[in-house]
């Protein structure tokens, strides 16, 4: 049975108002994520899910039970809304052994009902040989399986984790990824997940709520929000690398034509778009297909021809920066350009579908 969490909530801060409105059905299985860059305030929208922070105003329910209520003076402590709760530090108690730290919330139990809790969890999480190990004693991936046992001994009715990957380097965190989507699915408790990595967001999650300069600015699934942002703050932030003024000049059969600088980019067009519309065009760098200035093979309707600029090493993949009368973002992978020869003020025709063109609204 899915659960259903509906915030609307406002916290001030001296250097921002965080007013985060959103409603989310939660299910076992993947997680629903709180998106959005350093700062945006999803941090404190978690913490104030979790009872660890109190808003100024507003209201939160879990499944018809009010977490907060500012107008009724209702706040509920952590422990009356029986939430899980990983952070990105673990914070393992260096002192205590894995089972140890695992059996930490559960001191209401009996010795017995903690051993048999511990010993479940253990086996879930595969981890059971690590039962007599401190903290220090194993790797970060063995620790973020201990800290999420952790979390799950108790039985929460939510699991609530924040940036649950950060404190990893890259290369663990690329790899963990994967691990930790198979364990949340593992436990059926229903979860939500703050991220600003795109990645981790893309692999983990089946819902978004976007949330910029503290306040949401998209709700849905995962896909769509990264494929069709709202607006061009949710554009940027989910890491779409070209988004360029324009201007629609015509739209006949579902195919608008716009004027972009000097040139002219066809994209797919929603029926409420007119002419003389002020859009911004959206561009994500994967849609870009990168080939040798010449004749021009493929079905997209847009190839724009330019001058390569810039290369980034992304390490098996590369981005490249083109200058076809507009700056353009591809992504390449180094292999081809290194079989193409491409370089800094190489000349390219690059390629994008109508279709994989999404128009915002100015």
């Amino acid at each position: 049975m899915a659960d259903e969490i509906a915030v609307d909530i406002e916290k001030r801060f001296p250097e921002i108002t965080i007013r985060a409105a959103f409603r989310l059905t939660l299910s076992a299985g993947r997680p629903a994520i709180l998106f959005g860059p350093s700062g945006s305030g999803k941090t404190t929208v978690l913490r104030s899910i979790a009872g660890l922070e109190r808003p100024d105003h507003g209201t939160i329910e879990f499944s018809g039970d009010s977490w907060f209520d500012g107008a009724r003076a209702i706040h509920q402590s952590p422990q009356s809304r029986r939430v899980g709760l990983l952070f990105q530090e673990f914070a393992l108690f260096p002192h205590l052994t894995v089972r140890q730290n695992i059996e930490y919330g559960l001191d209401r139990h009996s010795k017995a009902e903690r051993r048999e809790t511990s010993d479940t969890v253990m086996r879930l999480f595969e981890i059971a040989d690590l039962a007599d190990r401190r903290p220090a004693q194993i790797s970060g991936g063995q620790a973020q399986r201990v800290a999420l046992a952790r979390a799950v001994a108790p039985r929460p009715r939510v699991l609530l984790l924040d940036e649950p990957l950060g404190a990893l380097d890259l290369p663990t965190r690329a790899r963990i990824r994967t691990e930790l989507g198979r364990l949340l699915e593992r436990v059926e408790i229903p979860s939500l997940v703050v991220t600003h990595d795109r990645a981790e967001a893309i692999a983990l999650g089946r819902q978004i709520v976007v949330i910029v300069d503290g306040e949401v600015q998209q709700t849905g699934c995962v896909d769509a929000v990264f494929r069709r942002p709202a607006n061009a703050r949710v554009a940027r932030s989910v890491g779409v690398e070209t988004v360029l003024p324009g201007s629609i000049l015509a739209v006949e059969n579902g195919l608008a034509r716009i004027q972009v600088a000097d040139r002219i980019v066809a994209a797919a067009s929603p029926e409420e778009f007119r002419q003389r519309d002020r859009v911004l065009v959206s561009i994500r760098a994967e849609d870009v297909t990168l080939q040798l200035a010449g004749p021009v093979a493929g079905s997209a309707r847009n190839h724009f021809t330019g001058a390569i600029e810039a290369i980034e090493d992304e390490g098996a993949i590369e981005r490249v920066s083109v200058d076809c009368g507009f700056p353009l973002v591809a992504i390449i992978t180094r292999n081809a350009r290194e079989e193409m020869g491409l370089r800094i003020g190489s000349a390219v025709t690059a390629s994008i579908k109508a279709t994989a063109i999404h128009l915002i609204r100015l």
